[in-house]
């Protein structure tokens, strides 16, 4: 992955979107520390999918609750009447 300095990476905007589109991540750092990544949509894209497929749906994790057995203990704090 190249790494471009920020000032570089403004001043040749299009070879780093060129770099990207050809499928190589552009790495931009300002003073000296990664900022951001330049990529091209596709592989943006890919990586969301790859991402939202790893999400669990809100179905799993219905069905990944604990069911309730009907036993349960009582807390101490709940049999007393509440005071109003």
């Amino acid at each position: 992955m190249a790494v471009w300095q920020l000032q570089d990476a403004k001043n040749r905007f299009s070879a780093v979107v060129d770099a990207a589109m050809s499928g190589e991540p552009q790495r931009v750092t300002r003073r000296g520390n990664p900022a951001v990544v330049v990529l091209a949509v596709d592989e943006y894209e890919r990586l969301r999918m790859l991402d939202n497929a790893a999400a669990p749906t809100l179905a799993r994790l219905l069905l990944e609750i604990p069911q309730d057995d009907g036993e349960f203990e009582r807390l101490p704090w709940l049999a007393r009447p509440l005071e109003l």
